[in-house]
C-alpha cells in the first residue's frame, strides 16, 4: 500500500495543476472578454469606455464584443495553463528547499515572474491571433484580415508571415506578463495577510477584498507594457512597406515623445476594472473546482 501512492502521485498531481490553472482561466475569460474588448478599442483610440460601447453596439451588434473570444480561451488554455502550473510546481518546489516553511513575499514574487516568463513565451501566439482579431473591425474594410477563428488566424499568420510571426511582440508580452504576476502576486499574498489576519475576514470577503487589491496592482505594473505590446501586434506596414515601429523601444520612445508617460496608461480605468475581476475569478474559479476536486477524491 506504501509503494501505490508513489505511482498515483506521479502523474495527476503534477497535471492538476496546469488543468485547475487553464480552466479557471477559461471560464473567467468567458465573463471578462467583452471588458477586454472595449479596452483593446480604448488603446486603439477609438474613444472612451461609453463612446466604444455605445459604437459597437449600434454598428456591429452584442456579437461583437465577443469577437476573438476562440483566441481568449486559446489564450488562456496556453498562457494561464502554463502560468499558473509552473507557479505551483515553482513555489512547491521552493517550500520544499525551505524546509517546509511558508516562503517570503520575494521569494513567491520571484517565482511569478518566472512563470509569467514560461506563460508568456508558451501563450504568445494565441495572444497575437486575439489582439488582431479584436483590432481588425477598426481597420480599412481593404486592409481587414478578417480571420474566422484563433486556429486560422494562426495558420495564416503562419503562412503569410512565416512561423517566427506568431512571437511577434513577444519580448513586450513576456515583460508584460512578469510585471503582472510581480504585482498580482506580492499584493495578493500581502492583502490575504491583511484581510484575514489583521481584519479578521472571512474566506470571501478575503478572496474578494485580496483580488481586487492585487487587481489594481497588477493592473499598475502591466499596462505600460500591454499599451507597447498592443501596438505592436497590430501594426501593418505603410504603402512603402515600412513599418510604423521597429520594435517595442522604438515605440516606447515614439510614444513618450508624442504622448508624455500618461499616454501608456490610456485605458487604465477599463483596464483595471478587466484585470480586477479576472484575477478574482480565476482564483474563485480555481477554488471551486479545487472543492469538486475533493469530492470526487480527486
Amino acid at each position: 500500500m506504501g509503494e501505490e501512492k508513489p505511482k498515483s502521485a506521479g502523474v495527476w498531481p503534477t497535471v492538476k495543476p496546469f488543468v485547475n490553472g487553464g480552466a479557471s482561466g477559461m471560464l473567467a475569460t468567458c465573463v471578462i472578454q467583452p471588458i477586454d474588448m472595449i479596452k483593446v478599442r480604448i488603446q486603439l483610440g477609438q474613444g472612451s469606455a461609453a463612446d466604444v460601447t455605445k459604437t459597437m453596439l449600434k454598428n456591429e451588434g452584442v456579437g461583437a464584443f465577443y469577437k476573438g473570444l476562440s483566441a481568449g480561451l486559446l489564450r488562456q488554455a496556453t498562457y494561464t495553463t502554463a502560468r499558473l502550473g509552473s507557479f505551483r510546481i515553482l513555489t512547491n518546489k521552493a517550500i520544499e528547499a525551505n524546509d517546509g516553511k511558508p516562503l517570503p513575499l520575494y521569494q513567491k514574487a520571484l517565482c511569478g515572474l518566472t512563470a509569467g516568463a514560461i506563460g508568456a513565451c508558451v501563450g504568445s501566439p494565441a495572444d497575437l491571433a486575439l489582439i488582431r482579431m479584436q483590432a481588425d473591425a477598426t481597420l480599412p474594410a481593404a486592409q481587414r484580415r478578417n480571420y474566422t477563428n484563433a486556429f486560422q488566424a494562426l495558420y495564416r499568420i503562419a503562412a503569410d508571415e512565416g512561423v517566427l510571426a506568431l512571437w511577434k511582440g513577444a519580448g513586450p508580452t513576456v515583460v508584460r506578463a512578469m510585471a503582472l504576476n510581480m504585482g498580482m502576486l506580492a499584493s495578493y499574498d500581502q492583502s490575504v495577510e491583511f484581510f484575514k489576519d489583521s481584519l479578521g475576514c472571512g474566506e470571501a470577503t478575503t478572496v474578494i477584498g485580496a483580488s481586487t487589491v492585487s487587481g489594481f496592482f497588477a493592473s499598475a505594473c502591466s499596462l505600460p507594457f500591454d499599451y507597447v505590446k498592443t501596438q505592436i501586434q497590430k501594426m501593418q506596414p505603410d504603402a512603402t512597406g515600412k513599418f510604423p515601429y521597429t520594435g517595442s523601444l522604438d515605440c516606447t520612445m515614439k510614444t513618450l515623445k508624442s504622448g508624455g508617460p500618461f499616454k501608456f496608461y490610456t485605458g487604465f480605468p477599463v483596464y483595471c476594472v478587466r484585470i480586477a475581476p479576472h484575477v478574482m475569478m480565476t482564483w474563485i474559479f480555481l477554488n471551486q473546482i479545487q472543492k469538486l476536486e475533493k469530492k470526487a477524491g480527486l
